[in-house]
């Protein structure tokens, strides 16, 4: 028996099975994505800047990698247009060049999840402390030439080091680390050591630190919710990646069969990629610059 509508479109709305499908889907993508959005924002407003008074609350500014954000948001933008004319491709016949263009789609999303680890990484070596003085600073913790990761007061204590060498962030156009907030980039790094890479050295005694945590989850609502969002979006690309990949070099020869329907393929998974393009478009300034 044969599926009515996977080629032509319904008389009641105008569009074919999958289309309908992919619609549908996307509108309830549109209420879970609104729903961390509205969360992010209402968390936003109501809370204090800095990691003052209370860090687990409290809002950092210029922790994240802005550069490295805005090169993932390029990589996306130009993996939606691959995807349209990967389609377009299709359109006019030509199934070889539709598998470049599908491969260069699958290279950037492939791409975009191996700089989002590097991220990650990036964060889970980073730390904020705070001091017993009443002063905090972020960077990155020295010990034996090595940056841990998840590292805590409670492991500094374990390992009985008496002092820890930490690589002291200092503002710049892209960062306003915590305790330097209203410093210029030349006070930051007098204050630190710094010598116009970004970061300056200090010796921090053990005894003097009330607080040592990792950029991560756990450490603030901050981080909690960045975690949440770019993690759940970082799955989404992967499975986008998944599911054109299968249909371009596995599935694809549904275009000897079939070949309007398998174009219809690609013109759905294309709508699912465009709006996962678009949810970061959104996310990026949203929590990266706000």
């Amino acid at each position: 028996m044969e599926i009515p509508y996977t080629v032509k479109p319904r008389p009641d709305t105008g569009l074919y099975n999958a289309k309908v499908g992919i619609w549908l889907f996307l509108a309830s993508e549109v209420m879970l994505f609104g729903a961390f959005f509205s969360s992010y924002i209402l968390l936003r407003v109501g809370a204090p800047d800095g990691f003052w008074p209370d860090v687990a609350t409290a809002w950092p500014h210029g922790l994240l990698n802005i550069p490295i954000g805005t090169f993932n948001t390029a990589v996306l933008i130009i993996s939606s247009v691959t995807v349209l004319l990967a389609w377009a491709s299709l359109k006019e016949g030509n199934l070889p060049k539709f598998k470049k263009f599908m491969a260069a789609t699958i290279l950037c999303a492939l791409g975009f999840l191996a700089i989002k680890s590097y991220e990650y990484n990036e964060k889970f070596t980073h730390y904020v402390i705070r001091l017993k003085d009443g002063t905090a600073v972020t960077g990155h913790l020295d010990i034996d030439g090595k940056s841990p990761r998840f590292w805590s007061l409670a492991t500094v204590e374990a390992k009985k080091l008496e002092s820890i060498k930490v690589h002291v962030d200092v503002p710049n156009q892209f960062r306003y680390p915590v305790g330097f907030k209203h410093e210029t980039h030349e006070e930051a790094e007098a204050k630190t050591g710094g010598h116009g890479g970004g970061h300056g050295e200090r010796e921090i005694k053990t005894a003097d630190i009330a607080l040592l945590q990792a950029f991560i989850p756990k450490t603030g609502t901050f981080f909690a919710i960045y975690f949440t969002m770019t993690f759940l979006h970082g799955l989404h690309v992967l499975g986008g990646a998944i599911v054109m990949a299968y249909i371009a070099f596995v599935g694809d020869g549904m275009w000897k069969t079939d070949p309007e329907r398998y174009t219809n393929r690609i013109e759905v998974a294309g709508l699912f990629w465009h709006f996962v393009d678009l949810v970061w478009i959104f996310l990026f300034p949203v929590v990266y610059l706000l």
